[in-house]
């Protein structure tokens, strides 16, 4: 992971900087405030800010108007009946803001989720870093032949070996030539002073997609842990998985009933439908069931055998 000077500067001086406030806040989320927890070679996740802890979920859910008014085993089993019945609107009074450093192709997958702010580093404006994502060895593989967007088997030796070679050699390709039209240096200073230099929106896009992008992400805790079931799960895409198990690890601070629960009903959990609840129900009587008997689709009949752990 890679910060530069000025950003290393500026979370010491933010982290030196300390702020009364009378709104609640959370121990555990304050010492990971403004750190930046490493994800892939050169990227990272931080928290910039956040709004809301356990207590604003239940506050919501009771329109109440104090902190402390039930035990916190009620509380804890408040926000457990409305994760369990899917009762979102109280999930969304917390907001949390992210610094997040990725590659440009995960962060094309990761603007598909609306719910968010977003405000991204501007290659109009600035000059972007020279650095780009290399795949670790054990994360090449082949198109998987059952899943059309998925990996299969991995590469291995001189194969991916030269994968490898040609993924940095492309990218610090890509890179000198955009210094070379731009006719600045990464530092921006000027390379040739007897000519003038393409300008930044158009030198930007001979950049290859796993050149690294920046953006803060402001979002409210439902759609947070929406983002999370699906990019955490293990079907997601390792780039961004990374990134999804880094905020879970946050999430798990900040709001600790409440990701308790969020483990339990959603990540851990499974939804049945009424096909499905058929076979349970028929499986717990004695009764043997086939797929075809089943009625339900050969991908449906793996993904129930699967949660069934049968």
């Amino acid at each position: 992971m890679a910060l530069s000077q000025e950003q290393s500067a500026e979370i010491a001086a933010a982290r030196g900087a300390e702020s009364r406030t009378l709104r609640p806040t959370v121990p555990a989320l304050e010492a990971l405030l403004f750190q930046a927890l490493p994800v892939l070679d050169h990227g990272f996740v931080r928290v910039i800010d956040y709004m809301g802890d356990d207590s604003a979920v239940v506050q919501a859910a009771r329109v109440s108007y104090g902190r402390g008014t039930k035990r916190v085993s009620e509380d804890r089993g408040l926000i457990r009946y409305l994760m369990r019945h899917r009762h979102t609107s109280p999930f969304e009074m917390c907001e949390i803001k992210f610094h997040v450093k990725l590659p440009i192709f995960v962060a094309r997958q990761w603007i598909r989720h609306r719910t968010a702010s977003v405000n991204e580093i501007s290659a109009r404006y600035s000059i972007l870093d020279k650095e780009y994502y290399i795949p670790a060895p054990d994360q090449l593989a082949a198109q998987s032949t059952d899943n059309r967007q998925g990996r299969g088997k991995a590469l291995a030796g001189a194969e991916a070996a030269r994968v490898l070679a040609m993924l940095r050699a492309d990218a610090e390709t890509a890179y000198a030539h955009y210094e070379e039209m731009l006719n600045l240096t990464e530092t921006g200073e000027v390379r040739d002073p007897g000519r003038d230099g393409l300008a930044r929106e158009l030198a930007r896009m001979d950049l290859t997609l796993n050149t690294y992008t920046q953006w803060y992400w402001k979002i409210d805790l439902h759609n947070l842990m929406h983002f999370l079931a699906l990019r955490a799960d293990s079907h997601a895409q390792y780039e961004i998985r990374v990134y999804a198990d880094a905020m879970l690890e946050v999430l798990k601070a900040w709001v600790p009933a409440t990701w308790e629960a969020f483990m339990d009903y959603r990540m851990g959990g499974a939804a049945l439908s009424r096909p499905d609840l058929a076979v349970v129900r028929a499986l717990l009587a004695g009764e043997t069931v086939t797929q075809v008997q089943s009625g339900l689709s050969k991908r449906e009949w793996a993904d129930l055998m699967a949660a069934l752990g049968r």
